[in-house]
């Protein structure tokens, strides 16, 4: 019998990979869309630019404290449960957060994190058991198309919210296309169920195989080191998206050209997401991609700093390094992970510690900008994070699984 969530052809394949897309353009409007409205947010509840700066930071949390904690109940009701799941609460939590009171504000933001957690988390999962023949060209697929949501809420956000009086429809909007994400993968799910991971499949004849024991990826080199990378990029990234429009102000940069900078950032890192695939390829050693999307941040923040009159130029070198970095990030943890538990395991381990990164990244850059006066600092933070994961990729792009130790 054939298995439909490996089957690649007829109408099994096509629905899969539309569930699949729909989980990703659901998992990034909810976020990208609040920046471009905070100051409204602000000025209709009051909130302080501290308390704003956590309400963007809440999500990024959320991901830390959940992302290693998903796997147990993946294992016990299935990830596609769980995915489904998520999409629910997601779309709630969208709901929830534009509603007046403000308690709603954070219990929502809550409510967003955790579930889009769960999405980040099993995403790589999903295309390891699904395609696991072509894992890095569906990450950079996946990628783009969940970059590309992420581009359009953002861009969108401020024009619908004077067309449709105000920031809480215009956020809670994104809750329709997470409603219909859950539809289609509910479909998906029903229509043609895929076997539990946690259970491998008996063959005929021979008593089913026991369930892979409980074990921890948190003591494996190999588990560390594609977290590491993991984190290193997503903190780049995080830190460049909130503070990179400040750095071009203090050097006399309009608002306005400073946005499109920050657009064309996007649509490099979408670009490159795509085309870092090629690099990939269905090889195990991933050094020289790893390579491919770290060396460009090292060279693009030092741009910045000495020739900042070509900026556009280096602010899309840097976009397409932070799209190429997640693509193979995600990659690894899927090439990595040896085992369907295993990935949910290394996922989690990776999403925890590297969103952890990214919410201090930058916390600290505007720690050091405004202690002292220069937000050249910022490029200076960036460009070390640069050459640190550079030095990451030289051992997380080899070729070795992570053999957990028994807890």
């Amino acid at each position: 019998m054939r298995n439909p969530s490996t089957d690649r052809s007829g109408p099994q394949a096509v629905l899969a990979l539309v569930a699949l897309f729909m989980v990703a353009a659901s998992l990034r409007p909810a976020l990208t869309g609040v920046g471009a409205v905070l100051e409204q947010i602000g000025d209709t509840t009051g909130l302080s630019s501290s308390a704003l700066g956590l309400l963007g930071a809440l999500p990024l949390l959320g991901f830390a404290i959940v992302s290693p904690l998903v796997h147990g109940p993946a294992n016990r009701w299935g990830v596609d449960r769980l995915v489904l799941v998520a999409l629910v609460v997601l779309c709630a939590g969208i709901a929830v957060r534009s509603l007046p009171p403000m308690p709603a504000l954070w219990i929502g933001t809550a409510m967003i994190g955790v579930s889009v957690a769960v999405g980040n988390v099993l995403v790589p999962v999903i295309i390891r058991r699904d395609r696991p023949t072509h894992i890095p060209l569906l990450t950079g697929v996946n990628t783009a198309v969940m970059n590309s949501s992420a581009a359009l809420a953002a861009g969108l956000a401020f024009p619908l919210s004077l067309v449709l009086g105000g920031w809480r429809p215009a956020l809670a909007l994104w809750a329709g296309l997470v409603a219909v994400a859950a539809l289609v993968w509910a479909t998906r799910m029903y229509r043609f169920p895929t076997p539990a991971m946690s259970v491998p499949a008996p063959v005929a004849g021979r008593p089913a195989p026991a369930p892979e024991p409980e074990a921890s990826v948190w003591r494996s080199a190999k588990a560390w080191q594609v977290t590491l990378f993991m984190g290193l990029q997503s903190t780049s990234f995080f830190t460049l998206i909130n503070w990179l429009p400040t750095v071009e102000a203090s050097r006399g940069v309009a608002p306005a050209t400073a946005g499109w900078h920050l657009f064309g950032f996007q649509i490099a890192g979408i670009l490159a997401g795509l085309a870092v695939t090629a690099v990939m390829g269905r090889r195990a050693e991933q050094t020289p991609a790893c390579l491919a999307v770290s060396v460009p941040m090292v060279v693009a923040m030092a741009g910045l700093l000495w020739l900042p009159q070509w900026s556009l130029v280096w602010i899309l070198m840097a976009g397409g390094s932070t799209g190429g970095a997640i693509v193979v990030s995600l990659a690894l943890i899927a090439l990595r992970g040896g085992t369907h538990l295993r990935t949910v395991r290394l996922s989690g381990m990776a999403q925890s510690i590297g969103y952890l990164l990214a919410a201090g990244g930058p916390v600290a850059a505007g720690a050091l900008g405004q202690a002292t006066g220069r937000w050249e600092t910022v490029l200076l933070l960036v460009g070390a994070v640069g050459l640190a994961q550079t030095t990451v990729s030289l051992a997380a792009g080899r070729p070795e699984r992570t053999e957990p130790s028994r807890t």
